[in-house]
């Protein structure tokens, strides 16, 4: 499954909210450290916060989900993890393994700090509260297909 049908089952939740996603053709710009990155899905509330008017980059999210590979995982777990967290509205962070049923979920605590939680079946769903949604491991993962090893 590919970040625009895991954007959709994003969606379809979000319907009639404030909240809405967005999985391609978008950057975020993180002003704190002057960069943009390519998250696989952004979640913003509200009106979307663009940079100069620009419909190609956003300033706000609200929820990011990152499908992990081999070489990029280092780097969303690390410091795409501190860009995203110098945004005042950035409430939840999820990671999806691409080579195994293994999701990671940090959420904003309110003085501040992250918890994490990991998921590993597919039974499992997680909450998302920062956007009122509730994702199925099962819904995600379906049609992914794992080497034998994994």
């Amino acid at each position: 499954m590919d970040r625009r049908e895991r954007s959709a089952r994003l969606t379809d939740q979000l319907r009639g909210q404030s909240c809405g996603a967005v999985a391609y053709d978008v950057r975020l710009f993180c002003a704190v450290h002057d960069i943009f990155t390519y998250p696989d899905i952004i979640v913003t509330c509200g009106p979307h916060q663009f940079l100069d008017m620009r419909r190609d980059t956003i300033t706000d999210a609200t929820a990011i989900v990152e499908v992990l590979s081999p070489s990029t995982m280092n780097y969303d777990r690390a410091e795409k993890f501190r860009y995203y967290r110098s945004l005042p509205s950035f409430q939840e962070y999820l990671l999806l393994a691409q080579d195994a049923v293994r999701a990671e979920h940090y959420v904003r605590q309110p003085d501040g700090a992250w918890l994490f939680r990991e998921f590993l079946s597919l039974k499992n769903e997680i909450e998302l509260n920062s956007i009122g949604c509730r994702l199925k491991l099962d819904s995600l993962y379906e049609r992914v297909e794992f080497d034998a090893g994994n």
